[in-house]
This record gives structure tokens, sequence and C-alpha cells, in this order.
């Protein structure tokens, strides 16, 4: 095994690439234009960051990839079908997602809503049919997935987002929304390997539920900052949306040095909770470095 991370990141990603082609009906099989538009929203680029998460985060309790498989392909397949729902129209209406038209824009809006729905329920039929877990880590990595993706996580925190525009929300408020859109998915990515791990301790259980609820904001502002900063052949999707949404991030409420502030201070918490398991967890302390670091 390479002594880096990043060393071992083009496997990762080909592994999980290898996952999602598997995972997801051909083009050739009817409806064939709903199979094509599932496809283009999950193939076509991302740097993974929820599958990698997941896989990180077995190498520090030392699980084996091939159990983390079925909750690293699940949980990328949820983020696509996320993205795709919130390009479309009624919600953020974006024309570019890495750095290619949004699906709505490649096929049409009935299509790329679709193409979402059906999405979900391939992830959680990943983890069913997943023969390297037990039965009893399959319950638990489908109630931890579809949690983070419903109502009170993703799902929630996107209405609050919504609902946010053109308005104020205090720090409170506002990291809650984080927590809620982008860092329930991320949280789960963390902990889905605690799920699939045969010998935890408590302290050790609390030190990555504490790791993955300080990350997943961390990630959420430093997106919120690249959309100021950034340039849209860069980062992969229209830079300055968020100003034109009158989104309620960090940077437009209190300002990019808050932002950044705060983003450290996230940053530096998550790193902290890891100390517990030593150089076991080098490749989640590289990540997290690299997610509030990112440039795209």
């Amino acid at each position: 095994m390479s002594d880096s991370f990043a060393d071992r990141i083009p496997a990762y990603r080909e592994r999980i690439a290898e996952c999602l082609e598997d995972a997801l009906p051909t083009a050739k099989i009817q409806p064939q234009r709903l199979h094509q538009a599932m496809r283009y929203a999950v193939l076509n680029g991302g740097k993974r960051i929820r599958p990698l998460l997941v896989y990180a985060s077995g190498e520090c309790l030392g699980v084996s990839p091939d159990k983390l498989d079925a909750a690293a392909t699940a949980i990328e397949l949820i983020h696509a079908f996320s993205l795709v729902h919130d390009d479309l129209p009624a919600m953020d209406d974006d024309d570019l997602r890495r750095g290619l038209p949004t699906v709505h824009k490649k096929f049409d809006e009935a299509t790329a809503i679709l193409a979402a729905d059906a999405l979900q329920p391939v992830a959680f039929e990943i983890i069913a049919q997943a023969q390297s877990i037990s039965g009893d880590q399959r319950v638990l990595l489908v109630k931890r997935i579809a949690a983070a993706c419903g109502s009170l996580g993703m799902t929630g925190g996107q209405s609050i987002d919504l609902a946010a525009e053109g308005g104020h929300l205090d720090k409170n408020e506002l990291e809650n929304m984080y927590r809620m859109k982008t860092g329930a998915l991320i949280h789960a990515s963390v902990m889905s390997a605690c799920d699939l791990c045969d010998s935890l301790a408590p302290e050790q259980h609390d030190a990555m539920n504490s790791f993955g609820r300080a990350i997943g904001p961390a990630f959420q502002i430093r997106d919120d900052i690249l959309d100021v900063e950034g340039e849209t052949h860069i980062i992969g999707k229209t830079a300055g949306s968020d100003e034109r949404l009158e989104k309620a991030t960090w940077p437009a409420l209190y300002g990019i040095e808050a932002a950044r502030k705060r983003c450290d201070e996230l940053l530096n918490e998550g790193q902290r909770c890891l100390g517990i398991f030593g150089q076991d967890a080098d490749s989640l302390h590289w990540l997290a470095d690299y997610i509030v670091k990112r440039n795209s």
C-alpha cells in the first residue's frame, strides 16, 4: 500500500467508477432515453468525495474495500440524484455541472426529474443485494442513508436553502442548514464505515461521528467561497450563481474572511477528533485537508 492516500485516490476512483457502471442499467435497455440520462448524471466525472470518505474511513477502521463498495456506490448515486434535482429550473436553475450541460439541458426537464427519481431506488437496491456484508449491516446502511437524504437531512436542507433565498439566517441557522443539505450525506459517508466495522469502541464511534459532523459544513462553506472566488471553467459550474439567486451563504451574510475562518475552525475541530486513531487516521486527515483547501 502506498504511503499517501493521494497515491491511492486514482485506484479508488477507478474502483467506484466500475461499481457505478455495474449498478446502472445499460442505455441499450428500454426506456433508452431515461437510462442514457441516468448514466450521464452519474458517470460524467466528479471528484467522488463521498466514496473517497467511505474508503478513507474504512482504512482508519480496518474495514476492507470490498465491504465498503455497496455503501460508497449507494451514497454516490444519492448524491448524483440530488445534483440533478438541485440544477432544475424550479430549484437552482443551473446550466452547467462538472463542466458539462446539466441533465435537464442535455435532455429535457421531465427526463431529468425521472432520471433523478430512478437513481434513488438503485442506491438502495445495491445495498439490499450486497453479498459482502451481513443482513444486519445492510439494514444499518439503509437506515443511515435514508435518514441522510430525507426531510431531516439533505432534502430538508435544500428546502431551508430555497426558503432562505433573499433572506437572512443567523450563524446557527445557517450551519444547521449546511449540516442537513450537505453535511448529512458526508456524515453518512464517514459513519457507513462504522456500520461495517466488526469491532468499534464507543469512544471511536463518537470520534468518527464528531469528525463527520464537522467536515460536512466545512465542505459547504468551501463550496460557497469557490462560488465567489472560483472561475467557471475550473469549478465546473457557473460561478456567482449564489449571488444571482440571493442565496443565504456564509460569504454573503458574514463576509469572505469570516467564511474562511469558520471553515478552518471546522477543519481543525474535525482533525482533533481523529487524534484517538493515531496514524490509522492519516488518510482521513489528508482528505479533510483536501476538502477544505480544494480549488474546484
